[in-house]
């Protein structure tokens, strides 16, 4: 007697009983990204229907998002003036704070997740403060105006901060700083585990980020190191991360579920710029179905063992569920 394992998926309703894996617009966190100016509304020519955004368009972003019923975005921003250390990041007059306001003040409900990082801020596109004898980001000096650029989010809204740069010792660093200033209860998304990756490559079109010289290898993750993935997340679980990450998503898909089988946090995946872009360059090549593969790519993730997807897939996605 052989199983007959298509007893279970002869009759259609079901097949929906005993589904093992929902995907749901409470999984999903949209990325926006805030510019100077008025009336700005910038699609990025390697991200179809993904936009800079000034602050006005941005509120208009907001109400679309609320009322497809996603309920947070992390929020991103280019400055008007970038300089070695990034100040506009440091500055309560500077595009994050001001937007943040300006959200938190007509959206109190939705959750904004502020992305803690310096790329975007400075001249020359790399994470933090350089060290120009190596070549690289000083780690130690990144943290000290990180924990600076912390309090500045936590005092004008942020619900959740996410520190992207992959400095060592940054969720002690930060919870420290958040703690002693009374932002006790603020949580932590830490990009836990974070590829030196090029699937990163249209990201840096829209945030205008991409590094004046170099690489980001020497503090983002070889994607060969399976185990040092693992570690690096577990590392911030002890200093105190509230939420994991692993970016990018799905050529990581092993790693999530590594991750997921060690810790009991909640586990957020990063969907990056070059998984969305080819979905979009391939229906656009007519050689997929677009709603179709991008829904079974965003039940991947959950499959594997994600808890929250940030993607830009996010409308589109929230519209087809709600059919």
């Amino acid at each position: 007697m052989f199983k007959r394992f298509r007893r279970l998926r002869i009759n259609e309703n079901f097949r929906q009983m005993i589904r093992q894996t929902h995907l749901s617009v409470d999984d999903f966190i949209y990325p926006l990204f805030v510019v100077p100016g008025v009336g700005v509304r910038k699609e990025i020519a390697s991200m179809p229907e993904v936009y800079q955004l000034s602050l006005d368009e941005i509120l208009k972003e907001c109400d679309e998002i609320l009322k497809l019923g996603i309920k947070s975005i992390i929020l991103f921003g280019i400055p008007s003036t970038k300089d070695s250390i990034g100040s506009d990041a440091l500055s309560d007059d500077g595009i994050i704070a001001t937007t943040l306001r300006a959200i938190k003040s007509k959206f109190s409900e939705l959750f904004v997740i502020t992305d803690l990082c310096f790329c975007e801020y400075t001249d020359h596109g790399h994470c933090g403060i350089l060290d120009h004898v190596h070549q690289t980001v000083d780690n130690d000096a990144t943290l000290e105006i990180s924990a600076r650029q912390a309090i500045i989010h936590a005092r004008n809204g942020a619900d959740m901060i996410a520190p992207s740069g992959m400095m060592d010792g940054i969720i002690t660093t930060l919870r420290k700083a958040l703690d002693e200033n009374g932002y006790e209860n603020l949580p932590i998304m830490s990009y836990s585990t974070k590829f030196a990756s090029a699937y990163y490559g249209p990201f840096r079109d829209v945030a205008e980020s991409a590094p004046s010289f170099g690489d980001r290898k020497t503090y983002q993750m070889d994607s060969a190191n399976r185990f040092e993935a693992i570690n690096e997340s577990l590392e911030d679980e002890k200093q105190g991360a509230d939420i994991l990450m692993v970016k990018p998503a799905l050529a990581y898909l092993d790693i999530i579920r590594d991750i997921k089988e060690r810790s009991l946090l909640p586990l957020c995946v990063y969907n990056v710029s070059g998984e969305y872009a080819m979905l979009q360059a391939a229906a656009k090549a007519g050689v997929i179905d677009y709603d179709k593969v991008m829904l079974e790519t965003l039940l991947a993730f959950k499959r594997a063992g994600a808890d929250l997807i940030i993607t830009y897939h996010a409308k589109q996605a929230a519209k087809l569920l709600r059919k």
